[in-house]
């Protein structure tokens, strides 16, 4: 059995969005496989990433506290569907059977279910199979529904893109695996269309579309604006003031950037152009920001030059220029 997604992130089920958010990115940098060698680590990694997907977003996270594992096998408008499709009223409760964890409605629905448990799977069968089950008599070909799925990508998947596997359950349980042509650069939010795998329709009526909504995931490193990729660049007293070039990570790989003479903390290097790729325009901007750094430990040499330093430089951080 899944561990409870609650339970992965730490947090209780009344937390906040907030305190999800805040959670996952403390662990995120615990167990990102860059920083923890653990060979565990990517594994826990991962984990942290499929609770994160779910609890982050209020409209899935509603489905998994009331529905829990099941959940992926709730189409996201099935309240809607429910109270459209049916002649005489909407259902009046629910519960998860035990038939291989099946959903199944109860308490009647409409004028004609009693207080018998309803089939999810023949509820919508029912709904938009066409047939001759009451409704009306006749065979009606109904074009499939489009459908819309997330498609978790970190920070590095989104800007090399690529071919890439996606598994997804259905309301009846059963899985369906894809293979996705991921562009580079795609950013928060975009929709990437799989013609014809959405919902099937019926009779000669054609399938509707899958649409893979992209969340790009919190980075323990990175953070996105747009297009734009933003880190912190740690660096020595004696680098800020003397310059120097040091390496910065990016999503595509390490760089090299020059750091100029008489640096601060909060200082912005720009590296035009190497930020998230755009294949209809301009690419992003990489900005990493300076964080000048101090040896938590210092040895007898190094303390006896910074007593120097602090005895002849003349220099006041705290005057006013």
């Amino acid at each position: 059995m899944a561990r409870d997604y609650y339970d992965v992130l730490g947090v209780s089920r009344g937390a906040s969005q907030d305190e999800i958010q805040q959670a996952f990115r403390t662990q995120a940098r615990r167990h990102h496989p860059d920083v923890n060698k653990d060979p565990n680590a990517e594994e826990r990694f991962k984990e942290l990433n499929d609770a994160y997907s779910v609890l982050s977003d209020p409209g899935t996270r509603a489905r998994y506290d009331r529905f829990g594992e099941d959940y992926r096998k709730i189409p996201e408008d099935w309240e809607e569907r429910v109270g459209a499709g049916a002649p005489g009223g909407g259902f009046h409760g629910w519960t998860t059977a035990g038939d291989g964890g099946r959903v199944r409605f109860v308490r009647g629905f409409g004028e004609d279910a009693g207080g018998e448990g309803v089939d999810f799977e023949d509820l919508f069968g029912a709904f938009f199979g066409g047939g001759t089950g009451g409704w009306g008599g006749g065979r009606v070909d109904i074009p499939g529904a489009d459908q819309e799925a997330e498609l978790p990508l970190t920070v590095e998947d989104a800007y090399r893109g690529g071919r890439r596997g996606v598994t997804l359950a259905g309301a009846s349980g059963q899985q369906r695996s894809f293979e996705v042509n991921v562009p580079p650069g795609v950013v928060d939010g975009q929709r990437i269309r799989l013609a014809g795998q959405g919902g099937r329709g019926t009779g000669e009526a054609p399938a509707g579309d899958l649409y893979l909504r992209v969340r790009i995931l919190p980075h323990p490193r990175f953070r996105l604006d747009g297009r734009n990729v933003h880190v912190h660049l740690p660096v020595a007293p004696w680098e800020a003031a003397l310059g120097a070039t040091v390496p910065v990570p990016t999503p595509g790989g390490t760089a090299k950037v020059s750091v100029p003479p008489g640096s601060s903390s909060g200082r912005r290097l720009r590296l035009r152009g190497e930020g998230m790729p755009n294949p209809r325009g301009p690419n992003g901007d990489f900005y990493a920001e300076i964080r000048v750094m101090v040896p938590p430990e210092l040895t007898d040499r190094e303390r006896e030059l910074f007593e120097e330093l602090g005895r002849t430089s003349s220099f006041d951080p705290r005057r006013e220029r």
